[in-house]
This record gives structure tokens, sequence and C-alpha cells, in this order.
């Protein structure tokens, strides 16, 4: 796999995937647009196609029905129902963005058939629960009461593990 076409319409998560896609070896193009990505690349030549589902003019998808290249799905208003969508018409993977570089790499070499390096220095399990619990306090608005309801925990507990 060589030459990936990152469609998107926000130039700094173009720029950014093209920069990290180059650091693993990827020869990237861009386009902004399904219709800059028709006019200006032959779709059949590239190795896969990266594309965000919402777009101006046409949805990201409509390049799955353009080509026989793979399309990769990214998007920030990720859904169960878009995700299914998406798969339903042929798109070989679909990441909700930020996606982490690592996902985008994993899913990348997935269709080459091989997995990623495993990391050198994965978070741990306390780590990644801590995480966890502070995504959910900032999705709640800070609220404790809230967030211990979500995580289904009793909201004593929640603030001491806060106050950690």
């Amino acid at each position: 796999m060589n030459h990936i076409l990152v469609v998107e319409d926000e130039n700094a998560v173009r720029g950014a995937l093209r920069r990290l896609l180059e650091r693993h070896g990827f020869k990237v193009s861009e386009a902004g647009s399904v219709q800059e990505a028709s006019d200006n690349f032959d779709l059949e030549a590239l190795d896969v196609i990266i594309s965000d589902l919402r777009l101006p003019g046409l949805p990201g998808t409509e390049l799955i029905k353009r080509t026989a290249t793979p399309v990769l799905i990214m998007t920030s208003y990720a859904s169960l129902r878009s995700a299914i969508d998406s798969m339903k018409i042929g798109a070989v993977d679909y990441l909700s963005k930020p996606a982490d570089a690592d996902d985008v790499v994993a899913a990348l070499l997935a269709l080459e058939g091989r997995k990623a390096d495993p990391p050198d220095h994965p978070m741990s399990a306390d780590r990644v629960r801590w995480e966890h619990i502070q995504r959910i306090y900032e999705l709640c608005g800070r609220n404790v009461s809230e967030t211990a309801r979500r995580l289904n925990m009793h909201r004593r507990t929640l603030q001491r593990i806060l106050a950690k």
C-alpha cells in the first residue's frame, strides 16, 4: 500500500493526517471534497482513500459508490447508524475523530492483513480507568453526581478517586 488520498474539508485535520501517514512511509495526496477528489485524481489508481463523512457537497460515502478503491471513513459525528450505513455500502473501516494515530495506522495495516506493532509503553489498566472517568466527568460538565450515576458508582467513591 503506497498511495493514500485524504479527503477532508478541514485544512488542519487534513495536514495532520498527511504528516502522520508520511511519517509511516505512505505517499499522501489531499482533497477538500468528493468533487475535488473525483476531478483531480484517478480514484482507481489509489491504494486507499481516507474520507471524512460530512463534506461540503457530497458525503464521503459517495466515494465508495464511485470507485473500487477501499474507502476508510472518519467522522467527528460518529454514530452507530452512520457506521452501519457506511459499512453496508462498502466502507472498509469507520473511525471516529479525533482518531488516535495508532488506530489510523492499525486500520491501514489491517487492510494489508498485517497487525500494528504493540506499543512499547502501553497505558496501565489504572491509567485507562482514570482516563475514562475523567472523560465522562468532563462530558457531564464536571458534575460529580451525574458522573457517578452514569458510571454506576457511589458518589463518594467517585469523589475520592477524583481527589487523588
